[in-house]
């Protein structure tokens, strides 16, 4: 075997489904290897992609996801899908290529310092330098990836570990000839060095699948936190995308904070865990709900920009954390208590020793009311007329369309935080969305992952029209791969998010303004379903078409035309 065979026997006995990739010459062996042992390669338009697919079928399936990128630019084109990925703590292993050992740092192609560049943005890495070593950096890397707090991870494998011994020995011309002193003092350093390269590498053999347990709280840690929750008159659970890390324990931990039956905000990917309309769940006017308790609980969520850095949360409340990184459960506000585990299984042993009797059926039925009232004055501006299609309206058509299996995927700005408060996920892992770094572009690769994940779904990517330009290529690799999507552009000819107050404060469109442009026909360039309205009459219309299309095998872009409301004035975020 070949070092491209090892590194897919490991993916092999790791039991991956798919690796995402966009070819390179660096690391062709891999690709090829893995096709052969049945993994199915899919391959991108741009390496971002990749790795987008890969994160998102970690978040769905709890395991490491896997992309291959060339070396140089290849890498380099990854680094915002890897930094999303570890600040979304998703657990991603990407397969690096790199020049040819014994030519690094001597201008080969594609080659730079590939270790600096990518050390900063995964909580692993190893630059492997000998094809023995393969097999167990592979493997290091799947356990590092799931280990505590689940991130990326990096392996470099350089083009001369992964090509035949044979091949390798031809390409250093270890074999030619050489009459003068440098010349045999050049031959003998290469055959040395190939020599060395290539020492035991017949040795390795794939060990089982990597399984890692989430760490677990302490019994008094929990004790007390029952406690203080059975003690509060007007608590708040808010449970964030950390408590999602084990796909398999979703059903248990819905049950669990259903049976605690406090308040509760969901958020990140954890939207969509209680189902639509849960009585226990509420979905507006958080701020005002998390100011106005005397307990609030954070499983998962750190105290960032998007809780005011801890300010949303008074200070005279009881405030509990739990968390499985030590950073983020005291960032920026130390909890009174705070406990260093798996957010599920906190919640789950919760569960059990909470009293039966406990309830805040009062409390609940204010916030519930208040929810009531924020729907209503959403359906009423829904309904205002605007130059084209209300964007709140949109939001409202697509939300009754969403079916049982239905994943949702958010990629933009001003529409998607719109959509965020209409559109309801219909169960747990139904929504993805970049997570705390707030990257557009996810949502080519986020529908990838997802579909192939759950071909029986209806995927639905909410896009904005500037956020759509990081993805129109992808339809391309939609249509290759037969993973038949649904898009739905929401066109402002704007970067509304950042339009909407640069404008206002500074008094300059500069740099935020598009045109309405022709999103459909480019995806149908690629061979897809494009549909275009402007009239808000014929938009349930061409959305019924467009689903009915991605479920007869056609991937379909819906370019809707919107007109513009002052849903969101105000709300920026830093």
């Amino acid at each position: 075997m070949h070092g491209g065979d090892i590194v897919a026997e490991v993916l092999a006995a790791q039991g991956v489904p798919f690796l995402f990739t966009l070819c390179g010459g660096h690391i062709s062996p891999i690709l090829v290897a893995s096709k052969q042992r049945g993994i199915r390669v899919v391959d991108t338009r741009h390496e971002a992609t990749a790795v987008f697919a890969a994160d998102a079928v970690a978040r769905l399936t709890g395991r490491p996801g896997v992309a291959a990128v060339t070396a140089g630019p290849g890498l380099t084109n990854s680094v915002t899908a890897i930094k999303n990925a570890l600040m979304a703590q998703s657990p991603v292993v990407l397969l690096g290529g790199a020049a040819p050992t014994a030519l690094q740092g001597r201008g080969a192609l594609q080659d730079i310092d590939q270790a600096a560049l990518m050390r900063p943005h995964v909580k692993w890495m190893q630059r492997v330098r000998r094809v023995r070593d393969l097999g167990p950096a592979v493997e290091a890397a799947f356990r590092s990836a799931q280990e505590g707090v689940p991130g990326p991870v990096f392996v470099e494998c350089p083009v001369d570990l992964l090509y035949d011994e044979a091949t390798i020995r031809q390409w250093y011309g270890a074999d030619r000839g050489g009459k003068t002193l440098a010349d045999r003092a050049v031959k003998t350093y290469l055959r040395w060095h190939v020599n060395r390269m290539f020492a035991g590498a017949g040795q390795f053999m794939p060990g089982p699948r990597i399984q890692v347990a989430p760490p677990a709280p302490g019994a008094d840690a929990v004790a007390k936190l029952a406690g203080q929750l059975a003690a509060a008159e007007r608590p708040v659970l808010l449970i964030g995308s950390q408590a999602m890390l084990d796909p398999a324990n979703a059903a248990r931990l819905a049950a669990a904070v259903e049976k605690i039956g406090a308040p509760v905000y969901l958020s990140g990917m954890a939207r969509g865990l209680l189902g639509r309309d849960h009585p226990v769940q509420m979905r507006h006017k958080r701020r005002e709900a998390l100011k106005e308790a005397d307990f609030v609980l954070l499983a998962g969520v750190p105290c960032d920009f998007r809780l005011d850095y801890g300010n949303h949360i008074r200070r005279s409340a009881t405030y509990a954390a739990v968390n499985r990184s030590k950073e983020d459960l005291t960032k920026n506000r130390k909890p009174d208590l705070g406990i260093l585990a798996d957010p599920a299984l906190c919640l789950m042993q919760l569960a059990e020793q909470m009293p039966a009797a406990v309830r805040w059926s009062g409390w609940a039925a204010g916030l519930r009311a208040r929810d009531g009232q924020r729907n209503a004055e959403i359906a009423e501006q829904a309904l205002a007329p605007t130059a084209a299609v209300n964007p709140l309206q949109l939001c409202r058509l697509v939300d009754e369309r969403i079916g049982p299996q239905s994943i949702i995927i958010g990629d933009g700005g001003d529409i998607v935080a719109t959509a965020a408060y209409i559109v309801q996920p219909p169960g747990p892992l139904r929504w993805l969305d970049p997570g705390a770094f707030g990257t557009l572009g996810v949502g080519a690769g986020f529908a990838l992952g997802a579909k192939l994940v759950h071909p029986e779904a209806d995927v639905w990517v909410i896009f904005g029209d500037g956020s759509v330009g990081y993805s129109l290529s992808e339809f391309d690799t939609f249509v290759r791969h037969g993973a038949p999507v649904l898009a739905v552009v929401g066109n402002d000819a704007s970067w509304s998010q950042i339009a909407r107050e640069q404008v206002e404060m500074l008094g300059d469109a500069v740099g935020t303004e598009l045109t309405h442009s022709d999103y459909d026909r480019v995806a149908a360039g690629f061979g897809a379903a494009g549909f275009r309205t402007d009239d808000p009459e014929l938009a349930p219309d061409m959305l019924d078409d467009a689903l009915a299309s991605a479920r007869q095998a056609a991937p379909a872009l819906v370019n809707v035309i919107l007109g513009k409301t002052d849903f969101r004035k105000g709300s920026i975020s830093m």
